[in-house]
């Protein structure tokens, strides 16, 4: 056909061209798909149970893995199972074995007691240290006083009066978890290595590991001690031991089934008696309860080992 008459054509001739370079393309990937070269995919519920079983077992190899998956009619190569866990950063058995701090925190909380200082600065810009200890299983709060010179033996006093304390519970922690501070002394180590505990230090600058006594020292100022202007060490320590009856006696904790550590979950949430407030720290603190409950006997006035009835 004449050049002059191609304008007749529904197409240009690129165009042509253009289609049947696809039609080859579908042909040769249909043809690589009937024939089916190399290994299938993982379907995705079997690479989520593969990274599941390497971080619920960080001891457990490739191999290892493998077995478990044949063990629920899943057949995966242990290669296969190896440049998975390297797509997803999971590192070998080797790296994994170690005991993170949260799978250690978690394994000893009946028995863990955690530590730590911190600083309150006053009106005049003295700088107070606070020792406190936390039982991170029941939440329950013991702060020891507050001093503006935390010599070896204050603090190893400060140890022994919360031994003290704790000897009234009905678990004694086996675990003391503290940092690497130098205020604390071998002698602080020894008020709890000599009843059989453990002491535990944590790594250096690394207050995760300690998190449970960090999240306590955050409640506390912005609760307390970010709204008052402290004048020295004795309103201080008012503050804080209000603070840490209420923290005990009165405050819902998630961990606890938003229930107090010292108080045991109530039975008669469903009343009907007005409920009254309570307050504490001139009203920086509320504490609400049903009339009903005041007249049961039971009363905030807590020591810090355990409910004691009004006088």
């Amino acid at each position: 056909m004449p050049r002059a008459q191609w304008w007749r054509f529904p197409v240009r001739p690129e165009t042509l061209l253009r289609r049947h370079r696809e039609l080859v393309r579908r042909k040769w990937a249909a043809f690589g798909q009937r024939r089916g070269p190399g290994r299938p995919h993982l379907a995705p519920e079997v690479r989520a149970l593969i990274l599941r079983l390497a971080r619920e077992n960080p001891t457990w190899g490739y191999v290892r893995i493998r077995g478990e998956l044949l063990k629920v009619g899943r057949p995966v190569a242990a290669s296969t199972i190896q440049r998975l866990l390297r797509r997803h950063r999971v590192p070998p058995a080797l790296g994994r074995a170690g005991l993170s701090w949260p799978a250690f925190l978690r394994a000893h909380a009946p028995g863990l007691l955690a530590c730590d200082f911190f600083t309150v600065e006053t009106v005049r810009l003295q700088t107070l240290y606070v020792l406190f200890f936390l039982e991170v299983q029941p939440r329950r709060v013991i702060v020891t006083g507050s001093t503006a010179h935390p010599t070896a033996d204050r603090v190893a006093q400060k140890a022994r009066n919360a031994s003290w304390d704790l000897g009234g519970a009905a678990g004694r922690p086996t675990v003391l978890l503290r940092d690497r501070g130098a205020k604390v002394s071998p002698a602080f180590d020894a008020v709890f290595t000599a009843q059989g505990g453990r002491v535990v230090r944590t790594p250096v600058r690394a207050p995760r590991a300690n998190a449970f006594a960090e999240r306590w020292v955050g409640t506390v100022r912005r609760e307390c001690l970010d709204w008052l202007l402290i004048a020295g060490e004795r309103l201080l320590c008012r503050v804080l031991r209000e603070s840490a009856e209420h923290y005990n006696a009165a405050r819902p904790h998630r961990a606890l089934g938003l229930r107090p550590p010292l108080r045991a979950p109530s039975s008669d949430a469903s009343g009907t008696g007005p409920v009254r407030r309570s307050d504490r720290l001139g009203g920086l603190l509320h504490e609400y309860e049903r009339a009903a409950a005041r007249e049961t006997g039971f009363s905030y006035c807590e020591d810090w080992a355990g409910a004691v009835p009004p006088s």
